[in-house]
């Protein structure tokens, strides 16, 4: 959804586009995207007032959403709605008067964004020591989680938290992200059978290290993380494993396919299909709508070979393969 959006947001403004933070933690996505004439920042104070701007995947501070606002520009927030669940739970709990056990991060910007909604309530912690190290609390417990955590992380951070605080609230639904957490369990399938296990995905995606760290607890002796086929090691033999964080596009994963052109073909695991569908952002989808009747005005009428935009239809990597230089570049 973010890199749809982003690049939806380039058709409909001339360069540059800024974004808060990376859209998504994916260097080769990040990289094309700055060379269709996106600016990437990491405070917005750095935008230009009136130039438009997209809030990143990974959710950010009410504070920062607003003097995003304040910037006089069209302003498009493209975080993933699971994160936006994550947020919303936060803010609830925080107004019932609950104190929140975060599992995240230190440092990562969704973590970052999530301890913003209610600092004065919330604890992050990454592992036991620091659900030990918490403070005694008069006021009831919930716990939350940053969506890109391993199901071991957060299962074992979970637990201990349960015996600290035998009266835990946590949501019904997980905050794991769907996205992160089918891979791991389809790594987890294939991982020990591997010779060799490849993650495709950039070293500051934390589902993508999850990944990692998961081939390795389930036994696979190799396990390399690399960002493209030309990462790839030349002394790989046996059976290979292939798989890739939540962020890598298609046509990173058939590239490493190519490269390794397997002497005997390749088996695709699969232990779900997932159908779930994020549309774009409201304000960006009237946006869309916009100028599209614009054009069908513009014309007299719709040409044959013109098509309503259809976001549901359209694959992002497909859209990623389209991105053309920005004039400037």
């Amino acid at each position: 959804m973010a890199i749809k959006a982003l690049t939806w947001m380039i058709q409909a403004f001339d360069p540059p586009v800024y974004c808060y933070h990376e859209i998504i933690h994916n260097q080769k996505v990040v990289k094309r995207f700055e060379d269709a004439g996106v600016v990437f920042v990491d405070d917005i104070s750095e935008v230009p007032p009136g130039e438009p701007i997209m809030l990143s995947a990974h959710g950010s501070a009410p504070e920062v959403v607003q003097v995003a606002r304040d910037r006089g520009g069209y302003v498009v927030d493209a975080v993933c709605p699971l994160v936006t669940k994550v947020h919303h739970e936060v803010k609830t709990r925080a107004a019932k008067g609950y104190k929140i056990v975060y599992v995240g991060h230190e440092g990562h910007e969704e973590a970052v964004g999530t301890m913003a909604v209610a600092p004065e309530a919330i604890y992050r912690v990454e592992n036991a020591r620091g659900v030990a190290a918490l403070p005694e609390f008069s006021e009831p417990v919930a716990v939350l989680a940053q969506t890109t955590l391993s199901h071991r992380e957060w299962e074992g951070v979970l637990e201990h938290t349960r015996r600290r605080f035998p009266d835990l609230w946590q949501p019904s639904i997980s905050d794991l992200c769907f996205a992160t957490t089918n891979r791991q369990t389809a790594l987890m399938e294939i991982a020990p059978e591997c010779d060799a296990v490849l993650v495709i995905g950039s070293a500051n995606s934390s589902n993508t290290q999850s990944l990692v760290d998961l081939a390795a607890e389930a036994g696979c002796r190799r396990v390399l993380r690399i960002n493209d086929a030309d990462d790839i090691p030349p002394d790989l033999s046996g059976t290979i494993g292939v798989t890739a964080g939540a962020s890598a596009p298609e046509d990173l994963v058939r590239g490493v396919i190519e490269r390794l052109a397997p002497a005997q073909g390749t088996e695709e695991v699969t232990v779900i299909d997932e159908d779930e569908y994020f549309p774009p952002p409201r304000n960006l989808r009237d946006l869309l709508a916009a100028v599209e009747a614009a054009a069908v005005v513009s014309l007299g009428s719709r040409t044959r070979d013109r098509e309503p935009l259809s976001d549901r239809t359209i694959d992002a990597s497909d859209l990623l393969d389209r991105l053309s230089p920005s004039p400037a570049a």
